[in-house]
C-alpha cells in the first residue's frame, strides 16, 4: 500500500459523502495503491452509516467505529496506526484542503522529510492562502494562541500548527503517534514537538484553505487548548516525549 488517507469525523453526516468522493475520484487517476480511512469519533449521528454506504462506490474505503467520543486527536492516532501506506495523511472531513494537495507534498517525502505539514499562514509561507479572510476577533484570537503555543513549547516561527494536513512516512508515523498522550484538539502542536525529539525533519507546505462557516472554535476551547500545551510541557520537562 502506497498511500493511506485518515478522515477523523464527528457527527459529519452531510459533509462527508462528498469530501469521500473527491478524495476518491483525485486518487483512482493516480498510479499507486490507496485506502481511505474514516475514523468516526463517537459519532451521534449516521456518520457511521453514510461511510458505510459508501463503501460500494469507493471500494477501498474502510471505517473505524470509535464507540466513545475521544477526540480529533485520538481519532487521527487510531487511523494512523491502524494503516498501511508508505506514507499517511489526514485531512479534515469538511474537505477546507483539498486533496490535490499531496502533489506539494508527495515530492517532499521523496526530498527526504519524514513529516510535512500544510500551513495555511504566511509567515509560515508565502504561498500559503486563506479563500476568506478571517474576522479580526477570530485572527487576533488566533495569533494569541499561536503565541502561547510557541512560547510555551519553544516551537518559534511555526505560525499555523493547527492545519488539518499533514503527513507522515510509515516510519515517521510509527515513532510519533506511539508517543501522544493528548486525544484533543492541541495534539497537533504534540505531534510537531514528538517528530522533533525524534530528529524527523519537518517541511512546511503552503495550502489553499477554505473556511468553514461552522467552525465552533472559540475562547472556550481556546482555554482547553492552552491546558493541553500546558500538559505538553509538563511531558516534556518529564521527558516523556524522549
Amino acid at each position: 500500500m502506497y498511500l493511506s488517507i485518515i478522515v477523523p469525523a464527528y457527527n459529519e453526516e452531510k459533509r462527508l459523502p462528498k469530501t469521500l468522493r473527491e478524495i476518491d475520484r483525485y486518487l483512482k487517476k493516480q498510479n499507486y495503491d490507496y485506502e481511505i480511512i474514516v475514523v468516526s469519533d463517537g459519532s451521534k449521528d449516521k456518520t457511521v452509516e453514510v461511510a458505510r454506504a459508501l463503501t460500494e462506490e469507493i471500494k477501498n474505503l474502510r471505517i473505524l467505529d470509535l464507540k466513545e467520543n475521544r477526540g480529533k486527536g485520538y481519532a487521527v492516532r487510531q487511523g494512523i496506526l491502524s494503516a498501511s501506506g508508505d506514507y499517511r495523511v489526514f485531512t479534515d472531513a469538511d474537505n477546507s484542503t483539498s486533496i490535490n494537495h499531496l502533489e506539494r507534498m508527495l515530492p517532499e517525502f521523496k526530498n527526504g522529510f519524514p513529516v510535512v505539514i500544510g500551513t495555511r499562514d504566511k509567515r509560515d509561507h508565502k504561498e500559503a492562502v486563506q479563500a476568506f479572510p478571517q474576522s479580526t476577533p477570530r485572527r487576533t484570537l488566533g495569533d494569541i494562541f499561536n503565541l502561547f503555543v510557541q512560547a510555551i513549547l519553544g516551537l518559534w516561527g511555526t505560525w499555523d500548527t493547527q492545519c488539518g494536513f499533514k503527513g507522515f512516512t510509515a516510519e515517521a508515523a510509527e515513532k510519533i503517534f506511539k508517543k501522544c498522550k493528548i486525544d484533543r484538539f492541541a495534539f497537533d502542536p504534540e505531534i510537531i514537538i514528538i517528530a522533533k525529539k525524534a530528529g524527523c525533519g519537518i517541511k512546511k507546505i503552503p495550502v489553499y484553505w477554505i473556511n468553514d462557516p461552522e467552525s465552533k472554535v472559540g475562547v472556550k476551547s481556546m482555554v482547553k487548548m492552552a491546558i493541553d500545551l500546558l500538559k505538553i510541557r509538563w511531558n516534556m520537562i518529564k521527558g516523556k516525549y524522549n
